[in-house]
């Protein structure tokens, strides 16, 4: 699975899922194995890779190709769920089960931002701090920009409690993605990241939505599907 769009405009993607295990928590150094086989099966050969130690938060850090600490496979910031780089020949990697992967590529600036956003990093609106970012730091417009939203669960088996849906207070179109079941409600992160990319200024026709569930498909991990013991997709991209 991947970003045809993407893909055609010179930003090299790939979903691993369920064949694939990047919970370096419960896979430990076996990772390695699994981020080689993606790399050989995408023949693509980076001069670094770069990953964040996901925590739900809004931080977006810039990757150089110099910074980061060191780990099992390349590098990695702490408490970082974003991450953007103009360099060519480095890869970043999100990985994610239910959440929502979302990449973001200015074809004319030749610039790429990765971003994990979970229910958390949605109301914090991750994503339009990465474009803010890339605004900021590089000069890209985000009109120009193009954006894929990956594979995350579905609404129908998204059940949430009142606090998610009033921590969505202050996003416009609430009631657009979420629906109300019994004393809590179903969201779809999926329709909540595009609508927040959709009010940004990310032009509809410039985005590439993929709505398969990693609830309901076999192909993908998803935390709510497997339980505690649950595994973890990557989505790894590189500027050829």
């Amino acid at each position: 699975m991947h970003s045809k769009l993407l893909d055609k405009h010179g930003l090299k993607n790939k979903i691993a899922g369920s064949e694939f295990n990047f919970r370096y928590q419960k896979a430990g150094n076996k990772i390695v194995e699994d981020v080689d086989r993606l790399l050989t099966e995408m023949n693509i050969g980076p001069k670094e890779i770069y990953t964040g130690q996901q925590m739900h938060t809004d931080h977006v850090e810039v990757v150089d190709g110099r910074n980061g600490e060191a780990f099992v496979y390349g590098k990695t910031f702490k408490e970082t769920d974003g991450l953007i780089t103009a360099e060519p020949n480095v890869a970043l990697l999100i990985k994610y089960a239910d959440c929502t992967p979302i990449v973001l590529f200015d074809p004319k600036k030749r610039v790429q931002a990765a971003v994990h956003s979970g229910w958390r990093g949605t109301v914090k609106q991750i994503s339009v701090k990465a474009i803010e970012k890339m605004e900021e730091a590089f000069g890209c417009n985000r009109q120009d920009l193009l954006v894929y939203v990956g594979p995350s669960i579905d609404q129908d088996n998204y059940e949430v409690g009142t606090e998610v849906y009033e921590a969505f207070s202050e996003v416009r179109n609430r009631d657009d993605f979420f629906k109300s079941h019994g004393e809590k409600y179903k969201m779809s992160m999926t329709d909540a990241n595009v609508s927040i990319l959709l009010e940004a200024g990310i032009k509809a026709e410039n985005m590439e939505v993929e709505r398969t569930s990693t609830y309901t498909s076999e192909a993908l991990h998803s935390s709510r599907g497997e339980g505690p013991e649950y595994q973890l997709n990557g989505l790894l991209t590189m500027i050829k």
